[in-house]
């Protein structure tokens, strides 16, 4: 298997301009990609950072109607055309570089489940921006354009490169658009945990698909001020159930960071170092399914710099590294 991490960032991707009043500003990406550039000083020869290209709009259509992205892609033109960012609803906004973040940021995905799947990498993380799991077929919404890990899943079964596909889920908001997407489905399996109730609504128990898709959904709310150890329990015993009648071939993770304690969107009390221990269990169970094939793409997270940490511990963890901590070497593990 191949030694390293790969980390990915489309360039484009900090261009979307939201405002800087916007929770989901330019600032998020800024911070993160500062954070994680020096610890990957300190992660030499365990991780590295690929180069990725943009996605196409085939790419989109796997799972978003032409409809929707025709919409998305006037918006960004009329934006471009005003010189001025343009709301699609009350959260979500573009500006004259969304067009190209969002495909960027899917193209970036891609890329690195291109490199786990053939070998050149163990493993990734996708530093996507906008996010995107908010995004139905035929709906931007919840800061979210399109739904990358969704367009993912559905390009790794084109490829040949997956049959089935486990995507979880621990932004602190239930991925509403991904469960939209494969909720008839059987070929993927959607877990996730959530504060709950909370926006968008959705991620009771009690959704669990239907038709051929009927239990292959699987939500696990949280009451607020759920923590580390109370939260990391309950992944374990639903990543348990999700797996007892499930084998994926390829895993992927909506690594939302806003489950951290003092997010000002969040509701949870995690800390970086929980995200370290969650991505580690996932490990030893994709290790044991999949010969490891994971790859996390960013999502939500509104505290930049607690984002940053949080995204260095699952870069960490996926690296093979025991400690979470950046200031901690990583030969003391």
């Amino acid at each position: 298997m191949a030694p390293t991490t790969a980390f990915l960032l489309h360039e484009a991707a900090a261009l979307h301009d939201t405002g800087w009043g916007h929770a989901e500003h330019q600032g998020r990406l800024r911070a993160l990609s500062s954070t994680v550039g020096r610890d990957m000083l300190a992660l030499h020869g365990r991780a590295e950072q690929l180069p990725s290209t943009a996605a196409t709009e085939e790419d989109l259509l796997r799972v978003h109607t032409r409809d929707h992205v025709e919409r998305v892609r006037r918006a960004v033109q009329q934006a471009a055309a005003r010189e001025e960012i343009v709301a699609l609803d009350e959260d979500t906004r573009v500006s004259a570089a969304s067009w190209d973040a969002a495909l960027g940021s899917l193209g970036a995905a891609l890329t690195a489940a291109e490199a786990v799947a053939t070998g050149q990498v163990r493993n990734a993380f996708v530093a996507a921006r906008p996010p995107g799991h908010h995004a139905t077929p035929d709906r931007a919404m919840g800061f979210c354009l399109f739904n990358s890990v969704a367009a993912t899943a559905r390009w790794l079964q084109a490829r040949g490169h997956a049959e089935r596909v486990l995507i979880v889920d621990w932004d602190v908001h239930h991925g509403n658009g991904t469960q939209d997407i494969f909720w008839r489905d059987s070929s993927v399996f959607f877990l996730s945990l959530q504060l709950y109730p909370h926006w968008p609504g959705t991620g009771g128990a009690e959704e669990k698909g239907a038709g051929e898709g009927e239990g292959t959904t699987l939500n696990v709310p949280l009451e607020a001020g759920t923590g580390g150890v109370e939260y990391r329990e309950l992944f374990e015993a639903a990543l348990d159930r999700a797996l007892s009648g499930f084998s994926p071939d390829f895993v992927l993770v909506s690594s939302g960071f806003d489950a951290l304690a003092g997010d000002p969107l969040g509701g949870l009390s995690l800390e970086p170092a929980d995200f370290h221990e969650l991505t580690r269990a996932l490990m030893t169970r994709a290790e044991e399914e999949c010969d490891g094939r994971v790859v996390a793409l960013l999502e939500g997270g509104y505290d930049p710099k607690r984002t940053g940490l949080a995204a260095v511990a699952v870069i960490r963890a996926l690296a093979g590294i025991t400690e979470a901590d950046p200031t901690v070497s990583v030969n003391s593990g």
